[in-house]
């Protein structure tokens, strides 16, 4: 079971698109994927909406998360999350295995 964290970073100007460069760029975003329990951290761009960034970030589990709250690498977060003066919106999702019956609906 994995957990899985959809945060949309919302700014003006294109800071939530700055935000996510600067997180990539930095090296930040890389550290983040390498700690233990991290599936995945990677950044979209809605086609609708140039002001916003979704941010997919999945977890092993809570514990996982809540070690990843407790990095340095949260203040780092935090500071870029300030500077871009990005508002938040959260979903928090938990995975089970895909039903036999929606299988028949996947290419792949």
């Amino acid at each position: 079971m994995s957990l899985t964290v959809n945060l949309y970073y919302t700014g003006k100007n294109g800071n939530a698109r700055k935000f996510a460069q600067e997180m990539e760029s930095s090296g930040l975003a890389g550290k983040i994927r390498q700690e233990p329990g991290n599936e995945k951290y990677e950044y979209f761009f809605p086609m609708d909406d140039p002001e916003t960034v979704l941010l997919i970030d999945s977890w092993t589990d809570q514990a996982a998360i809540d070690a990843h709250h407790q990095t340095s690498m949260m203040q780092e977060l935090a500071k870029l999350r300030e500077k871009y003066d990005l508002h938040m919106k959260i979903e928090r999702y938990v995975s089970n295995d895909v039903p036999e019956a929606d299988k028949k609906f996947l290419r792949k």
